[in-house]
């Protein structure tokens, strides 16, 4: 009696965890959005600790970062900040074998929340009031992310994760991703590369969304293998590494050009969106996120993600608001989102960058190793 009684106190709080959570949020799924979560805290710390650093460092040495400076290499708290990062890192990694990529991936803008928050007490850098919309906008759209995840199958071996790749549906797209990749990378970027900012960053988030899937793979593996069932022995696992080196290196590469032409308050944000969307898309044609899910739950994941999207957008548009103004005042907004797109990379386009790491960065350096 007291054993059946035991059964039903435990459908009874599954029920009652299925409500709170969405239908398919599992065990697996809230470690993975508990890992996300850590990842955006140690992530969006580190970079208020290694911006101290930083300064602390250019005032001993009296050569700043930007100009050439080493003499932070040397500062024990710029350390600490890189430690930090890793660790966040490394949580990210892990996120990405327990809970799907359209869970995962979203919460990265959380890191620009905690990030933005520190810096306004710690480093006195104000946090407008439309950037306080913006952070609220994220956690808001995040929670909705949550609350209706999808859950994922159970995959016992890379290959698994292999038959998913070798879909029809997915090697289309792979084969789009990639023709797409080589006409910008051969066709438009020698002719447009440096007077639109979509090509380096299409080719970003075009890679990118394959090394997340690559990613997710291979931490699967990685988890499987340290559960008992070895997977390192499956070629399988080593072309996913593969993959993941080969995407890491072409989207470092092409960051850093977009990053040197353009400026970084429109690079930013225009990557995040364009790698989160593509990212998103490929997790659901490979590992059929929403198979299984009702509408209500697929339409109100799209409206987090926009949410979330569009807090990111505002806060990275209010940095622009004391540059060049008292602090009394607004700046006048900068030239429209199309007008800049589309511009040159003259001086005028592009604000001088500051030597140290600030919070704007932080979406694209997370994911420049996804």
């Amino acid at each position: 009696m007291r054993r059946r009684r035991d059964d039903w106190i435990g459908i009874e709080g599954e029920e009652i965890a299925k409500f709170h959570f969405g239908m398919g949020f599992s065990a697996d799924n809230l470690k993975g959005f508990i890992l996300a979560l850590l990842s955006s805290g140690f992530i969006g710390a580190s970079f208020i600790i290694k911006k101290k650093g930083l300064r602390r460092a250019a005032a001993a040495s009296g050569v700043r970062a930007g100009v050439g400076g080493y003499s932070y290499l040397l500062e024990p708290l710029w350390w600490l900040g890189m430690i930090t990062m890793i660790v966040g890192e490394v949580a990210n990694f892990v996120a990405y074998a327990f809970a799907p990529a359209i869970l995962v991936t979203p919460l990265g803008a959380l890191s620009i929340i905690v990030s933005a928050v520190l810096a306004h007490f710690m480093l006195k850098e104000k946090l407008h009031h439309l950037g306080i919309l913006g952070c609220v906008m994220c956690i808001a759209g995040s929670v909705v992310i949550v609350i209706h995840a999808p859950q994922e199958k159970p995959i016992t071996s890379v290959q698994e994760i292999w038959s998913m790749a070798t879909q029809t549906t997915f090697l289309l797209y792979v084969a789009s991703a990639i023709v797409l990749v080589f006409v910008l990378m051969f066709h438009f970027a020698p002719r447009y590369g440096h007077t639109n900012v979509l090509i380096f960053v299409g080719i970003c988030s075009l890679m990118g969304s394959l090394s997340v899937m690559s990613v997710k793979a291979l931490g699967t593996s990685l988890k499987l293998t340290f559960e008992g069932n070895n997977q390192l022995i499956y070629p399988e696992t080593w072309f996913f590494m593969v993959v993941v080196i080969t995407c890491v290196i072409t989207q470092m590469n092409y960051l850093n050009k977009a990053l040197d032409t353009f400026n970084t308050a429109i690079v930013s944000p225009i990557y995040y969106v364009m790698f989160t969307t593509l990212t998103i898309l490929a997790s659901v044609i490979m590992f059929k996120d929403w198979d299984g899910q009702v509408m209500g739950s697929i339409i109100s994941e799209i409206c987090g993600f926009i949410v979330v999207l569009s807090g990111t957008i505002l806060l990275h548009v209010t940095k622009d608001y004391d540059r060049g103004t008292p602090r009394s005042s607004y700046a006048p907004l900068s030239p429209s989102l199309s007008t800049r797109l589309c511009t040159g990379n003259g001086d005028l386009m592009k604000h001088v960058e500051d030597d140290m790491a600030s919070s704007e960065e932080i979406c694209m350096r997370r994911q420049e190793l996804y």
